[in-house]
């Protein structure tokens, strides 16, 4: 509170002091570390930590993890360990039908992830990377693991690994 009352641009979110002044940035990411799912938090919480170093940001890790955050509720939703984002993603929409629109941008981030700028694979060359892409992509995937979470509620399908 006292950050936020003396309009500080960081605020404690988890146990991470994070440059993100928004209050439904940092409510995103907090439900989502509370998702009751272990992979799921830990993916976060890695990405939160890597995009709050002060000294060593790593913004192409905290992507990384950030969008394995959401690879991995989809696994779990779809009950494939070993499918792709892709894959695991139509099984979740048969489950819990999806808007067209909804998946292709999902899959869209998935791929800007996956290019061959190296975020989830080899690095062939530095990326161009700043806080500004890994803020935006630790809060999107928390609310993409949030509203999968509550597709899931609303529709009586359990998750693997969620308490």
């Amino acid at each position: 509170m006292f950050l936020q009352r003396e309009n500080s641009a960081y605020r404690f979110v988890g146990n991470e002091i994070a440059e993100i002044t928004s209050d439904a940035e940092i409510e995103a990411v907090e439900n989502a570390l509370l998702s009751g799912i272990p992979a799921v938090e830990k993916h976060l919480n890695t990405a939160l930590s890597l995009l709050s170093d002060r000294k060593n940001p790593d913004y192409r890790n905290s992507i990384k993890e950030s969008i394995s955050a959401v690879e991995t509720i989809c696994r779990l939703i779809s009950g494939e360990s070993k499918a792709t984002l892709g894959q695991s993603l139509k099984q979740v929409s048969a489950k819990t039908p999806l808007h067209p629109a909804f998946e292709k941008g999902l899959l869209a981030l998935y791929g800007f992830t996956s290019d061959q700028h190296g975020i989830r694979h080899s690095l062939l060359e530095e990326a161009n990377l700043r806080y500004s892409d890994g803020k935006f992509m630790l809060v999107l995937a928390s609310g993409f693991c949030s509203f999968f979470l509550t597709k899931c509620a609303e529709n009586g399908i359990k998750i693997k690994g969620h308490s």
